[in-house]
């Protein structure tokens, strides 16, 4: 069962933040999205891009979808139609792809530069100085089909929220410099997406828009 509680009170937290929660419904049942889209919830994250058509074929068209985990280049043609946003852009290979199947359904998608802010070696992304060549690559700029509008991280998973705390920081350092440098006067590069379900208030705090919460909401994964 979704937990209408919790789902409640995140939602207020992130209205207090001028924030969008993304209910992160990987592993779950096709109800209990039904059932969070019944209370309003309209902005939903996957991680595995099988699972994400699937659900796509058979929900709602009015809800948002958001690819937040980890992205082959290979796997971008099958969400390429439909995908809102993708929160997991870490190369300058997987964007010109994404520019690419975007192209071929006249669309622009929307993206997130993913930044490895943790201290977990297995997580994925750009540092600073890696996001600032891809910006300014000119096979970056020449893409009309892709739209970079912020930035992702994943804080270490950790029980010191002082070490949490600084990650986001860190994050919300970086993308304050990418904005200044190369989105002064653009106001679609607006987005921060850090915090889930043991850190999002944390997030929130420190500057989140988009929080991405699964077993806050729905309780423990299938497997």
């Amino acid at each position: 069962m979704l937990n209408v509680r919790s789902f409640e009170q995140i939602n207020s937290v992130c209205s207090k933040f001028n924030a969008q929660l993304v209910a992160v419904s990987k592993t779950q049942s096709i109800s209990k999205i039904e059932h969070a889209y019944d209370l309003g919830q309209r902005v939903f994250g996957e991680n595995k891009v099988q699972e994400l058509t699937e659900k796509y074929e058979v929900l709602p068209k009015d809800i948002e979808w958001h690819m937040i985990g980890h992205l082959q280049s290979n796997k971008v043609k099958y969400i390429a139609s439909f995908v809102k946003l993708i929160h997991s852009v870490d190369s300058l290979k997987l964007l010109a792809e994404i520019n690419k199947r975007a192209a071929q359904h006249d669309r622009v998608i929307e993206c997130l530069l993913q930044f490895h802010i943790a201290e977990e070696s297995s997580k994925f992304g750009f540092d600073l100085q890696e996001a600032k060549q891809l910006l300014n690559h000119s096979e970056f700029k020449s893409m009309q089909h892709v739209s970079i509008v912020g930035v992702m991280g994943m804080a270490t998973f950790s029980e010191d929220k002082v070490k949490i705390r600084n990650e986001f920081r860190k994050l919300k350092h970086i993308f304050e410099k990418l904005k200044l440098e190369f989105y002064p006067n653009k106001s679609t590069f607006n987005e921060i997406s850090m915090g889930m379900s043991g850190d999002y208030e944390i997030a929130l705090e420190e500057g989140s828009t988009l929080v991405r919460v699964g077993s806050k909401l729905f309780g423990n994964r299938l497997v």
